[in-house]
């Protein structure tokens, strides 16, 4: 056993010692099997989005893409939300529940003209979920927990800003 960790030890070090003596003008003229060009002017992915007692969470990918004139946009979000709350609902378990909201270009400055949320009841599984918008220059979300019935979240954290115009 000793003698198979040493001998994959010593390939290991041969093909870090390859690596650091090939030109870097080699590397550099290889394509790129692992990235796919992007069709998006701007895309990141975000989360862990919890709520505040980390019982829900979201996480995503956003995706902006800009007119040729850079007076119109499109945004696309997409993601997974989780509940994390294994209590039944008699013991208090609640639902996980997301809130988007989309501020559009010229909106006055606290409204927000596009708004979804998004509910899934199932502790230890998730729900995918997607989201677009136009005009848009900036993304805010925001995870609660919900009960199974209810209407009202509870147990909302923080506003987070995945997108704003103003940081391209």
């Amino acid at each position: 056993m000793k003698r198979l960790t040493v001998g994959l030890l010593a390939t290991a070090a041969t093909a870090t010692a390859f690596a650091l003596a090939v030109p870097a003008t080699a590397q550099a003229a290889t394509p790129a099997t692992t990235s796919a060009a992007s069709d998006y002017d701007y895309e990141d992915r975000w989360g862990q989005v919890y709520s505040s007692n980390y019982k829900a969470k979201a996480r995503g990918w956003i995706g902006v893409d800009w007119d040729r004139h850079q007076e119109s946009n499109e945004v696309h979000l997409n993601g997974r939300l989780y509940d994390l709350d294994h209590r039944t609902y008699s013991q208090g378990g609640k639902c996980a529940y997301l809130k988007i909201q989309a501020h559009g270009f010229g909106d006055h400055h606290n409204y927000w003209a596009d708004s979804r949320s998004y509910k899934y009841c199932g502790a230890g599984g998730h729900k995918k979920f997607s989201f677009s918008s136009h005009d848009t220059d900036a993304v805010r979300v925001k995870v609660c927990q919900i009960g199974l019935h209810s209407s009202h979240p509870t147990r909302c954290g923080d506003w987070d800003y995945l997108y704003t115009a103003e940081s391209e």
